[in-house]
């Protein structure tokens, strides 16, 4: 799964995959996706989940400061709120551009 092309728009990031496909994700349901331990849980040995304390939303949670490639697998975006923990996988992403439709 690779990404051909990465833009981002006034709404959200369109991505053209290498097979052909595009998809738009909003900035919202983006951060709303974020995959860090902190606002989707890491699990202990035993399943237990656990999560970071609740982020305030504010005008800039959904403000996209910036992005960059972790490696060939994933993106890690940048808010204006300061939060830049997760890295989200290609294909959390792909999955994330298929529901927006």
């Amino acid at each position: 799964m690779k990404i051909s092309e990465i833009v981002e728009l006034p709404i959200g990031i369109a991505i053209r995959w290498a097979d052909g496909e595009e998809g738009l994700i909003s900035f919202q349901k983006l951060r709303d996706a974020c995959p860090c331990a902190n606002c989707s849980g890491e699990s202990d040995l035993f399943g237990n989940k656990t999560f970071g304390l609740p982020m305030l939303k504010t005008e800039t949670t959904y403000q996209l400061q910036s992005f960059h490639w972790v490696g060939q697998y994933a993106i890690q975006f940048a808010w204006a709120d300061k939060h830049d923990a997760g890295i989200y996988t290609l294909k959390l992403l792909k999955q994330l551009s298929r529901e927006e439709e």
